[in-house]
């Protein structure tokens, strides 16, 4: 099977083609390096910048390789730049997205995997949240994400183009062997801002509201390693190849972590103090945010393995001496 991974220079995508690698699939990337790093291509991986807004570049590479299928993770994905910049979300993520999808359809590509976000169900009235939960985006990043996983829909029946959308909940940690981690400018993400703190690179970490209704009072949200997040694209890609129906699959373990269970656990594995200030909440975050995955676990046969402690202690040997 020949697969082409968009996005496969940024953090999540970095850490499925190592895991293509390892399965020995024929994998090829390409990456406008907007956002990403050249350097967490492996250098067996045949890797060419292209920016999916190019249309007609895109289109001639898809039809000189003849893939089977396409692994789709370029995306911009911060929430505050998208609320501040919604043409550019809408144009990199939804623009770039039906390029690609409008050059599969013409290269004759018929299964893809779509890397979407649990944003898209916004505020959840259940928690666990499983696939049935309403969609309702509170941010134009979310919103993008949305709008592709509808063309995606509106493309299968039109077009007979397979798909599977993978809705991640909080993708964590890095790659045990200390090839690749998370390497984000500016850092959206906690654990990194928090082991960034152990580190001494930051005097504290900031608590956003310590009066949810969670046991501890911080928000609750469900941590899942990214290699866990790898085999569930590699698992999703078997399904499709066994011309599965279209599908869309929640990722995540199924338990939640506050931001100070975070912090405490960082604490431990670390060995250092980290020093934390209550601030006021931001607008917009939900109390829990936590995944019911037996959707996934029952159709795809995946089960995450890494826990809490894996997760921070992967990163922190990553945040210690960073590639890239």
């Amino acid at each position: 099977m020949n697969v082409l991974v968009t996005g496969g220079a940024g953090y999540i995508g970095s850490h499925f083609v190592k895991f293509l690698l390892k399965k020995n699939v024929n994998v090829s990337v390409i990456d406008n390096l907007g956002r990403g790093h050249a350097e967490a291509v492996p250098d067996a991986v045949e890797f060419n910048k292209i920016d999916l807004l190019d249309f007609n570049r895109l289109s001639g590479y898809l039809s000189h390789k003849r893939f089977d299928a396409v692994v789709h993770f370029a995306a911009f994905a911060y929430v505050g730049e998208s609320v501040e910049n919604p043409a550019l979300y809408y144009t990199n993520n939804v623009v770039g997205s039906l390029n690609l999808l409008k050059a599969a359809v013409k290269t004759g590509i018929k299964k893809i995997i779509f890397s979407s976000t649990c944003s898209v169900y916004g505020n959840p009235l259940e928690v666990p949240i499983s696939e049935d939960e309403p969609t309702k985006p509170i941010n134009p990043y979310a919103e993008s994400k949305l709008v592709i996983e509808k063309i995606l829909r509106d493309f299968e029946t039109a077009y007979g183009l397979k798909y599977v959308a993978l809705r991640y909940f909080n993708a964590a940690g890095a790659d045990p062997e200390g090839d690749t981690g998370e390497s984000h400018d500016p850092e959206p993400h906690l654990i990194p801002l928090v082991l960034q703190t152990a580190l001494g690179k930051r005097d504290k970490i900031y608590i956003f509201g310590d009066d949810y209704d969670t046991p501890d009072g911080t928000c609750i949200r469900d941590y899942i390693h990214v290699n866990d997040l790898a085999k569930a694209h590699y698992l999703a890609l078997n399904y499709l190849s066994e011309n599965k129906k279209s599908e869309i699959f929640n990722l995540g373990t199924g338990k939640g972590n506050s931001v100070k269970e975070i912090i405490d656990t960082a604490a431990k594995v670390t060995g250092k103090e980290i020093k934390s200030e209550i601030t006021g909440r931001r607008p917009g975050d939900p109390a829990v945010l936590v995944a019911d995955n037996s959707k996934a676990k029952k159709v795809l046969g995946w089960q995450p393995e890494f826990h809490l402690e894996d997760i921070i202690s992967t990163a922190y040997n990553w945040h210690r001496n960073p590639k890239f």
